[in-house]
């Protein structure tokens, strides 16, 4: 790639002191940018873009020059216009930015990487109509760097020739099955969303995440592409995935006027809390947890739905006859995480003050107790004293790490407390090496073993137990987690706790089997453990529940019809 020109800028003044040219000075080479031609030089510049083209196309001078051409383009023109320019030398010299951003709507773009200059032109532009582009390139522009005014003039142009925006002006929602733009990444769940779309034939098309180095102008210039080709009637992506913090790609599906649902499985506070740009009125919110409507409402989301998990019963299957004799046959067992280490790690990368640090696992405590679902609010409320710490954080990034630290906490208590109700059972504890430390002081009753694959190994893995035990998260205190769906959908018998939400999704007793305190687990296990007929006669009818109502493909013929409400029109 071509370096900047290393150069400095002198103004030339005529007689009565005003300005008449500049001279730049590269080395032991001079030139005059306008030279013997003078004035008419730079004007030649619009020869091809008169103003009278500016009320179907938004103008950009690609450089400054001495002001000339912009200063004539403005006297029969009183729309806003764009200048991509970063030689302040030069223009401190001419004046000519200043009475640029005085015009309303103007804009001056100075950013030292083309790629940010060009987004910022895109974020110019869908505020102005989203007019096509006119370029108006000064030549002298190119001998200070020709690499980056090259790559600009070369964009907007392009941008000029193609009537983007009339393209992608199409009705949404017009035929009975929506075709939806899928914002991919290895998300767990984008492969159950994918399956089912393809069983229920629903036309998609990936937009992919998977390259970390893809730049985000790359990654715009791939969503205009694919929404020019495939029109689709919304798009669809997982935890905000792919959704940038300075909201670019919010701005550029409202100007699209294409809708966006983004399908919450995680707790949303803690990934929307670092988005600045947050609210669209083109974008609808899905979350699993139904007690999250009411606080994503309160952020300004007008489109916010209840859409629980589900499970993929093509995936979870009944085996047909489970090995007696596997090594992992247990008569009760346990799948998921210590949160030793991952509450570790969010310590770590808080670099908490000590008075959070001493205090961080009573917080926890008391956030578990309480009804409260946002650590920030608990704090507020049950915990001033470090709320006020919590404040004095010096950034978002810490006080994200610090609530999840917390949730996190909560989470290692209540499930450390969950398990140990079970080891009077031997069980099995499929997880990540924390649990040998969470455990260290408990009898050798238990056994562990590593982390198992959630696609390749869960589904045959389920049915080898007797009895699954299970233990929700803290980030979700009224919802069910994933085990709750995928368990009996492969024939297998569970054992969880009592979720405020699970009495909409199960009949409890019939369909579902619960201990809503951790003492009371170990009488539900031993009935269970003695009963087959009991245990077989719950998996029935929670399999044929699920079956009836939790597929992949129930969710996602809600969700369309969600979106469908939110943003089709009569």
């Amino acid at each position: 790639m071509q370096q900047r020109t290393s150069y400095s800028a002198t103004p030339l003044y005529s007689a009565d002191g005003t300005l008449c040219d500049i001279e730049i000075s590269v080395g032991t080479r001079r030139w005059k940018m306008l030279g013997a031609a003078g004035a008419p030089r730079e004007l030649s510049i619009l020869v091809s873009s008169p103003a009278r083209d500016a009320a179907a196309l938004l103008p950009v001078f690609i450089g400054s020059g001495t002001g000339i051409a912009i200063r004539k383009f403005m006297e029969s023109y009183d729309g806003p216009l764009a200048v991509v320019d970063k030689e302040p030398d030069i223009a401190d010299h001419t004046g000519i930015r200043q009475h640029v951003l005085a015009r309303a709507g103007s804009v001056w773009i100075d950013s030292d990487s083309a790629d940010d200059a060009l987004r910022r032109l895109t974020l110019w532009q869908t505020a102005n109509g989203a007019a096509p582009l006119r370029a108006m390139l000064n030549p002298a522009w190119l001998r200070l760097d020709r690499s980056y005014y090259a790559a600009v003039h070369e964009a907007v142009t392009a941008s000029e020739k193609a009537d983007f925006w009339g393209k992608v002006a199409y009705p949404r929602f017009q035929s009975t099955t929506p075709r939806i733009l899928l914002i991919t990444s290895q998300y767990f769940l984008m492969g159950e969303v994918v399956a089912a779309l393809n069983r229920m034939q629903v036309p998609y098309e990936l937009l992919a995440l998977d390259d970390d180095s893809l730049g985000q102008n790359e990654f715009v210039e791939r969503l205009l592409k694919a929404v020019v080709s495939f029109r689709p009637d919304f798009a669809l992506t997982i935890n905000h995935l792919g959704v940038d913090r300075e909201g670019v790609l919010t701005d550029l599906l409202a100007r699209l006027q294409l809708p966006l649902a983004s399908w919450f499985v995680d707790n949303p506070h803690l990934i929307l809390y670092m988005y600045k740009r947050l609210v669209s009125p083109w974008t609808a919110l899905f979350t699993w947890d139904a007690d999250n409507l009411e606080s994503l409402r309160r952020l300004g989301f007008a489109h916010v739905f209840h859409l629980p998990l589900g499970t993929d019963v093509t995936r979870f299957v009944p085996l047909q006859n489970p090995d007696a004799s596997h090594p992992l046959r247990a008569d009760v067992s346990f799948v998921g995480n210590s949160m030793v280490y991952k509450v570790a790690q969010r310590m770590k990368a808080g670099r908490f003050p000590a008075v959070m640090l001493r205090s961080y696992k009573t917080v926890a405590a008391g956030f578990s107790n309480s009804d409260e679902r946002c650590v920030r609010t608990y704090l507020e409320q049950a915990r001033p004293d470090i709320f006020a710490a919590y404040l004095q954080l010096p950034a978002s990034e810490q006080r994200l790490a610090y609530e999840t630290m917390i949730t996190w906490e909560a989470t290692r208590q209540y499930r450390n407390s969950c398990v140990r109700q079970t080891l009077a059972f031997h069980p099995l504890i499929v997880g990540d090496k924390g649990w040998r430390t969470a455990l260290r002081h408990e009898p050798a009753t238990w056994r562990a073993h590593s982390e198992l694959s959630y696609y390749t190994d869960l589904p045959w893995f389920y049915p080898l137990c007797t009895i699954n035990f299970n233990c929700t998260s803290k980030q979700m205190k009224g919802a069910v987690n994933q085990r709750v769906f995928d368990v009996p959908a492969c024939g297998a018998f569970l054992l969880t706790n009592k979720r405020k939400q699970m009495d909409e999704l199960f009949e409890p007793g019939k369909e579902v089997i619960f201990y809503s305190e951790p003492d009371e687990a170990p009488e539900l296990i031993r009935f269970y453990l003695k009963n087959s007929a009991a245990r077989a006669k719950v998996v029935a009818a929670a399999r044929s529940r699920i079956l009836a109502a939790h597929t992949y493909e129930h969710r996602l013929r809600q969700l369309m019809n969600d979106m469908r409400t939110a943003f089709g029109r009569p």
